[in-house]
């Protein structure tokens, strides 16, 4: 039961990241969104990958994964367009 509950889990946090990644590259705009959140959101889920991978925890490598990887881009366009300034 824990399994299912954790992969619904997974299912759920798949949902957060990408409509704010869609939105982003469909209006082209960065400007409501905070560089020092997404900084430390993404640098939490990789100390939970780092944990989910040292107690061997499947469902919690592939979600943190897919959470490192959308933040990761969602963190790389507000760097990108910081430096482009």
């Amino acid at each position: 039961m824990g399994d299912i509950i954790g992969w619904i889990g997974v299912g759920f946090g798949l949902l957060v990241a990408p409509p704010q990644l869609v939105k982003i590259l469909r209006t082209k705009s960065l400007n409501d969104i905070s560089l020092w959140t997404y900084t430390f959101l993404v640098c939490a889920l990789m100390c939970y990958l780092a944990h989910a991978v040292y107690i061997q925890a499947v469902v919690f490598i592939v979600a943190q994964s897919f959470g490192v990887i959308l933040n990761g881009v969602i963190l790389f366009l507000l760097v990108r367009k910081r430096w482009l300034k």
